[in-house]
């Protein structure tokens, strides 16, 4: 049904956003221009439906996105146009998508557009050689082991944030970290809460430690750590993780 209503519009081109779905390749074709379709990561890398969570949560220092000719593979038809961005150490998901990623995904599918409608959009056959490929980004892939160092526990968080949120748990019960910034060194052990305090509480990790500034519990909304941290008697020297 689906398919008989797109070709009632008669398309020239068809233009897919960040698409986690397979699309029929007689969807794909129908349009005389063909369809260009917009992935949030510099293709043949990071393939897959969550490709802005993994690039912050391995501790990549670039991006961008990638506007491609879509086939019967994931993620793999020929280059059309590529962006690239900074990723900074402070950014979230969030922050990556809403102000780089989304935007200037914008300004590229109009210039693809463009090259298109003159006849001088490439095809740039994608490198196998340099593929690789991740799975959806879900809270069970962002479980916090508060045992690894800084660096690794902060891009977790960020990564995750919002979506889909890294978690640990205090006293058997989810919890879910958000607004994350790295700290100075300790000698506590792993997952100790070292300080509370109106801008988080910090948490000891294998090296150092990390501020926490918003929390979720399952079924709750986003509060302060500080607020939750009053709501469940939190103390200094309690353990996250259990």
């Amino acid at each position: 049904e689906a398919i008989t209503q797109f070709k009632t519009v008669q398309p020239e081109l068809c233009i897919m956003a960040f698409v986690t779905d397979i699309v029929p390749m007689e969807m794909i074709n129908y349009p005389i221009l063909g369809t260009i379709q917009y992935h949030p990561s510099l293709l043949p890398l990071h393939r897959g439906p969550s490709s802005i969570n993994w690039p912050i949560i391995n501790g990549e220092s670039t991006t961008g996105l990638t506007i491609f000719w879509p086939d019967n593979g994931l993620d793999t038809g020929p280059v059309l146009m590529q962006k690239t961005v900074e990723i900074t150490t402070k950014e979230t998901l969030g922050d990556l998508y809403f102000k780089k990623l989304f935007p200037l995904g914008v300004e590229a599918i109009i210039e693809s557009v463009e090259l298109v409608r003159s006849g001088k959009a490439p095809k740039i056959v994608q490198d196998e050689s340099m593929a690789t490929y991740e799975g959806w980004c879900k809270a069970d892939d962002v479980q916090v082991k508060w045992e690894e160092n800084t660096s690794t526990v902060f891009n977790m968080i960020r990564g995750a944030d919002p979506q889909p949120g890294a978690n640990t748990t205090f006293n058997g019960t989810k919890l879910s970290l958000y607004d994350a910034a790295a700290s100075s060194d300790n000698t506590a052990i792993p997952g100790t809460v070292i300080s509370i305090g109106e801008f988080g509480i910090q948490i000891s990790t294998g090296d150092g430690a990390v501020n926490i500034g918003r929390v979720r519990e399952s079924g709750s909304g986003k509060v302060t750590s500080s607020e939750w941290a009053e709501s469940v008697g939190l103390a200094v020297g309690d353990l996250l993780g259990t």
